[in-house]
């Protein structure tokens, strides 16, 4: 079956909470609802040389997909969706095109690697963005919060990779390790143990680390 065959599932996060342990321990989780996502492609070893599932999430009338997409989704039998993703699947499982799978698939206690945009904080200096301490603030001084100079010796160009200022965030962010502390299934909840990247509302890619 699809629910112990595949590896990861798409979801939104919605946001932080605290909830308490079998110990009455305060705990910080991120609340993400997760699938269901249904199964759109199965990809083999035969035909594609690996073995893995495209799954889709979040239903979307059919007149917002192109018609190349269109043709994708009615040769699954699946309605058209708004974001498509491939997860691993177990060599020796079995899946099929149509199969929903939902957070069913973690258990408490999982180890799960976590993937999502990082919150974009728009154009910063260099002592936000990289932690430069500045120049003195001291009387005398005309630049406190600039970068400085990069040498007048050479290569007389700015190399690539400079630290220097500019966008902050809005990068793929993938954290490994975190934990599923509770999951619900009916409600389509995961909790998982501490902070994920992204503002709420994020697209968050989840998949379960194998022991």
């Amino acid at each position: 079956m699809a629910e112990h065959a595949v590896k990861g599932i798409l979801g939104r996060k919605i946001g932080m909470t605290t909830v308490f342990d079998e110990d009455g321990n305060a705990v910080p989780v991120t609340v993400i609802r997760a699938g269901p996502c249904p199964i759109v492609q199965e990809r083999t070893l035969e035909k594609d040389g690996y073995r893995a599932v495209q799954l889709g999430f979040e239903e979307i009338p059919s007149r917002k997909v192109t018609k190349p997409l269109a043709g994708h989704f009615a040769k699954a039998g699946v309605r058209p969706h708004r974001f498509l993703a491939e997860f691993p699947v177990a060599s020796d499982s079995s899946v099929r095109v149509g199969d929903l799978v939902t957070v069913a698939i973690f258990e408490k206690g999982d180890r799960v690697k976590i993937t999502a945009q990082s919150k974009g904080k728009g154009f910063a200096g260099v002592m936000k963005r990289w932690g430069f301490s500045g120049h003195p603030a001291s009387h005398g001084w005309h630049f406190h919060r600039k970068p400085g100079s990069h040498g007048s010796q050479g290569p007389q160009r700015v190399l690539p990779g400079s630290r220097l200022p500019g966008h902050m965030g809005n990068t793929t962010i993938t954290i490994k390790g975190q934990t599923v502390f509770d999951l619900f299934v009916e409600d389509h909840l995961l909790l998982i143990k501490g902070s994920v990247p992204g503002p709420n509302g994020a697209l968050v890619r989840i998949e379960k680390i194998e022991r």
